[in-house]
């Protein structure tokens, strides 16, 4: 089953008019990014914020790469702005575009109501995977040239005293925030869709 594409006879009008909803979802997602928050007993530079949702609502009418490029254009945004040296905004992109390509791909396939709960819940166990890696063999030893490694877990040992090094990080730390963060990311895209179906229905076809 192919993804949702604007129904109109004109492929022009299609392709401009795709553009720029990809377009509003970005600039969606660059502004949801700005309302983050900090978890209770999760590292301090772990914060949750609601950017996902227009970018998972992007791959289940797009699909994956039009997913991926809000993600890269939110991120590239606020990496201008960056307090994590770059890591944080690359977190997010791996994550996401990991979000987004196993939502993308299960929505294919299934695109009804179980079918986007099927799709945000198998994509938050991946990124829960993914997380753990990613920060183990790519953003750990990233950040650290920007952090001596020490300070980073002495700073999460304050919130949290059961991580005390690297493997606790990823056990108390990652997963479980990335775990939320996916559920989080979830719940509202799963609400959203429910209210945006008669809309999809009525402007978007298959």
């Amino acid at each position: 089953m192919s993804t949702l594409t604007v129904a109109c006879p004109n492929a022009s009008y299609n392709k401009t008019r795709k553009i720029t909803l990809i377009a509003l979802f970005a600039a969606i997602s660059t502004v949801l990014m700005y309302f983050e928050m900090p978890l209770p007993f999760m590292p301090p530079f772990l914060k949750l914020d609601p950017s996902g949702v227009p970018i998972l609502l992007a791959s289940m009418l797009f699909g994956p790469g039009a997913a991926i490029s809000v993600t890269m254009v939110k991120d590239l945004i606020h990496v201008l702005s960056t307090t994590t040296g770059g890591v944080g905004e690359l977190a997010d992109f791996i994550l996401l575009s990991t979000f987004s390509i196993v939502v993308g791909y299960i929505y294919q396939h299934r695109s009804d109501k179980k079918g986007v709960l099927l799709a945000t819940l198998c994509g938050t166990l991946t990124c829960t995977f993914v997380g753990v890696l990613a920060n183990r063999f790519l953003l750990i030893p990233f950040f650290s040239k920007v952090m001596p490694i020490e300070s980073i877990f002495a700073a999460c040992a304050k919130l949290n005293p059961a991580i005390s090094g690297l493997e606790t990080y990823l056990i108390f730390g990652v997963a479980p925030f990335n775990l939320i963060k996916g559920l989080v990311l979830t719940a509202f895209t799963f609400l959203l869709y429910r209210k945006m179906e008669g809309f999809l229905k009525h402007y978007l076809i298959k």
